[in-house]
C-alpha cells in the first residue's frame, strides 16, 4: 500500500514488552505515524511518553480520532497471549474497516479466517493484511544460500525480545553510512512491517523453515553487497529454539552478531532456562552455524535499556573483557562500532 499513514493500536501496553511490534514500527517505519491508540496515555504525545522512539505523534483514545489525523492503516501493534485478537478490539477493527482503513495484523490468529471481518472488508474495500502469512511454494533447504553473491551476516540472541530486529536494522543503516550496500532481511512480523517484504519464519511448517530462510537470501536484492538477516528466538528458549536453528542453517551466514540483554541470567518466560556464560553462548552459536559453513561471532550487541550512561559503559566494558570481542548498544550510538567489527570479520 502506498501513501500509508499508521494508526498504531497499543491499547494500554505502550510501555510494555508486548508492544514491541508497535515500538519497532514507530521507530523505523518510513511511513508516517498519524497517531497511537492507547487510552491510558491519550492526550499526550509519543515524545512525552516514549522519547526513545524518536517520533512525535499524538496519542488518542479512538479510531475516529486517528482517522481525523490522517490514518490510512490500523496496526495491531501488541503481541497478545496466544496470538488472539481480544474481543474488545473488534469494535475498533470494525470501525476501521467501515472507514476503509487497511488492517495490518502481526498476530498468529489470521484475519482471513474471521468470516465476519472478511465480509465487512469486502463491503468496504478494506485490505486485511495478515503479516505472518507465509508465501506458497517454500521448498526444503538445498544449501543454495552458500552460493549467494552477497556476503551474509545474521543476528542471534541469548533470548527472545533482546533486540535482534533493532540491531539488524541499525547494522544495515551503519553499513550504508560506511559506504556498503547492505539489505535488512526481515524474518518476523515487525521487520516485515518496516521493510515491506520478508517471511515470518515462525509461521512456516518446521520441515520448510530452513527453506524459507534460504528463499529470503535468494530473493534479496542482487545488487546488495551484504545481507543482514534478522535472527529469531534463542537456542536456550525451548519454545523457539527450533526457529533459531532452522533460520541459522537456511540463511548460512558467514558472520554472526550475538544480541544479549544486560543483567539477564535466564530467559524471561517459562521455563526460565538458565543462560550459560557469554563465551559458551558464542561457542554454541558458532558450532551450530558450522553445520553449513564456519561463522564467527564478530561482536556482542547489548540491550542496556534502563541503565544510565555510566552503568551502560561498565556493562559494555565487562562484556568486552569476558568475550574478547567488541561490544556496544546500538540505541546508544554504537552501531558504527559494531558494523566495523562485522566488516573486519567479513574481510578475514
Amino acid at each position: 500500500m502506498t501513501n500509508r499513514s499508521w494508526l498504531v493500536l497499543a491499547d494500554g501496553y505502550l510501555l510494555e514488552r508486548a508492544a514491541k511490534t508497535a515500538h519497532g514500527v514507530i521507530r523505523y517505519s518510513s511511513d508516517p505515524i498519524a497517531a497511537v491508540l492507547d487510552g491510558e496515555h491519550a492526550g499526550k504525545t509519543l515524545d512525552e511518553v516514549m522519547p526513545e522512539l524518536g517520533r512525535k505523534a499524538p496519542i488518542v483514545d479512538s479510531v475516529a480520532a486517528g482517522i481525523e489525523l490522517g490514518a490510512t492503516s490500523l496496526l495491531l501493534g501488541v503481541a497478545t497471549p496466544g496470538g488472539w485478537i481480544p474481543e474488545h478490539w473488534r469494535a475498533w477493527v470494525f470501525e476501521a474497516i467501515e472507514s476503509g482503513l487497511e488492517i495490518a495484523n502481526g498476530l498468529h490468529k489470521f484475519l482471513r479466517d474471521d468470516l465476519e471481518l472478511v465480509r465487512l472488508a469486502d463491503e468496504h474495500g478494506a485490505r486485511l493484511w495478515d503479516v505472518r502469512d507465509p508465501p506458497a511454494g517454500i521448498q526444503l533447504c538445498s544449501g543454495k544460500a552458500l552460493d549467494a553473491p552477497q556476503r551474509i551476516v545474521q543476528t542471534v540472541g541469548s533470548d527472545c525480545a533482546v533486540g535482534k530486529m533493532t540491531v539488524t536494522v541499525e547494522l544495515a543503516n551503519a553499513a550504508a553510512a560506511a559506504g556498503t550496500t547492505a539489505q535488512f532481511v526481515p524474518t518476523g512480523q515487525t521487520g516485515i512491517l518496516i521493510g515491506g517484504w520478508g517471511i515470518a519464519v515462525d509461521r512456516v511448517i518446521s520441515d520448510f523453515l530452513a527453506g524459507a530462510a534460504e528463499k529470503l537470501v535468494l530473493d534479496a536484492d542482487p545488487s546488495a553487497e551484504v545481507l543482514i538477516v534478522e535472527g529469531q528466538g534463542g537456542l536456550w528458549h525451548p519454545a523457539y529454539s527450533g526457529v533459531t536453528l532452522g533460520l541459522l542453517h537456511g540463511s548460512a551466514p558467514e558472520v554472526l552478531v550475538l544480541c544479549h540483554k544486560a543483567g539477564h541470567e535466564a530467559i524471561e518466560e517459562p521455563p526460565y532456562t538458565r543462560l550459560p556464560p557469554l563465551t559458551e553462548m558464542i561457542a554454541a552459536y558458532e558450532e551450530a552455524a558450522a553445520t553449513m559453513r564456519p561463522a564467527a561471532v564478530a561482536c556482542v550487541a547489548m540491550n542496556c535499556r534502563g541503565l544510565n550512561d555510566a552503568a551502560r559503559q561498565r556493562v559494555i566494558a565487562d562484556v568486552e573483557d569476558e568475550s574478547g570481542l567488541p561490544a556496544g548498544d546500538v540505541l546508544a550510538g554504537d552501531a558504527p562500532k559494531l558494523w566495523s567489527a562485522v566488516a573486519a570479520a567479513l574481510s578475514r
